[in-house]
């Protein structure tokens, strides 16, 4: 059985858990998967194949990120052979980026990561939801299945979109443990923060929280990484922006860090946290979206729009801190990138099983 994965969407720092989703979803692939695989990727993610056979479709040159890059994108992949081949040899196409280019007449699997935009809309821009309404609903609404990361998605696809329920299917993502795993390396004074400002991701009530703890511990310092963090002013007393670090240094930032405070406003998966418990690291979280179901009983969780429940949270996380930290261990270990791959593959047996049995398949 044949696999066409598209990553020609992807923009390399640009796509967050995305992203890393769709990378260790193809290395994982590679490593234990059963079928023959092709990645589609664009000249510039050429690393993104992560160790399959791949076609590189060169991008046109003008809009290199976001809805306006996808009509280019869309007429580079129809202007390649080599790709119209590769789609011609495969079975099923699995679109892990949601926006389903290239186009096919083939059976299809789409990952939808959220319906933020139907969700919160106060937080996206009227172009943005409209582009989000056809590449992305559209897309969940004609495929033949659709992999959600938790629950709580499929919970809110269905609801909103009035997707077939026997079409959307929860695999959960994963978590690289021969990179986050933890370590004797003592726990410094500080809380960490990895992500980028997005409004969903709510650094203004954590800075807000942070003064509060700050002034009953002044030797705490929040640090917060991520891409367009100068974004962010003013910035309190104690607070560092690192920017974007490697993958590497953030380990070594969860295992340092006395907590992780994630107060996401909302998140449909949440690798932050599953991050942080693998090294170790205690958890104060939101209660929001999927993270009370990603992270079990393994967090302490707070109302992210409470500065004072924020604050209350990290406090109960630091005095917690050995407890949650052996919780977090075991909760974590539960979620593995080859679990995750194994369980893409069925999906991929039986959408081409279907197809081939009569089930009608869109373009």
């Amino acid at each position: 059985m044949r696999v066409g994965i598209s990553l020609l969407t992807l923009s390399p720092g640009d796509l967050g858990g995305s992203e890393i989703y769709a990378r260790q979803l193809v290395r994982a692939l590679a490593a234990v998967g059963e079928l023959d695989y092709t990645a589609f990727v664009t000249a510039r993610a050429r690393d993104a194949a992560g160790g399959l056979p791949a076609v590189f479709v060169r991008e046109l040159p003008v809009a290199r990120r976001g809805p306006p890059r996808i009509p280019a994108l869309s007429i580079a992949a129809r202007a390649s052979r080599e790709l119209q081949t590769a789609l011609g040899r495969v079975d099923v196409v699995h679109y892990p980026l949601t926006v389903p280019i290239p186009r096919a007449r083939l059976p299809k699997v789409i990952t939808l990561q959220d319906v933020q935009h139907l969700d919160l809309p106060e937080l996206f821009s009227a172009s943005r939801r409209a582009f989000r309404r056809r590449a992305y609903d559209r897309a969940a609404q004609t495929a033949d299945a659709v992999i959600v990361t938790s629950e709580f998605v499929r919970g809110r696809a269905l609801e909103t979109l009035g997707l077939d329920a026997e079409r959307v299917h929860v695999i959960p993502l994963g978590i690289d443990h021969a990179l986050f795993h933890p370590t004797e390396e003592p726990r410094e004074p500080f809380l960490l923060y990895p992500a980028r400002p997005w409004p969903h991701k709510n650094h203004g009530r954590l800075m807000q929280a942070f003064s509060l703890l700050r002034a009953e511990l002044p030797e705490l310092r929040l640090v917060l990484t991520g891409g367009g963090l100068e974004q962010l002013e003013p910035i309190p007393a104690g607070v560092e922006r690192l920017g974007i670090v490697p993958l590497e240094e953030l380990a070594t930032l969860y295992r340092r860090a006395a907590c992780l405070v994630f107060p996401s406003l909302y998140e449909g998966f949440g690798l932050p946290p599953l991050e942080a418990m693998a090294c170790g690291c205690p958890v104060a979280a939101s209660n929001a979206g999927a993270v009370p179901e990603i992270c079990g009983p393994a967090a302490v969780l707070f109302d992210p729009m409470s500065v004072d429940a924020i604050a209350t949270g990290v406090r109960e996380a630091l005095a917690l801190a050995d407890e949650l930290r052996e919780e977090g261990i075991a909760r974590a270990a539960g979620f593995t990138w080859e679990n995750t791959a194994r369980r893409h593959d069925a999906i991929y047996r039986d959408v081409a099983t279907g197809a081939r049995a009569g089930t009608s398949t869109t373009p």
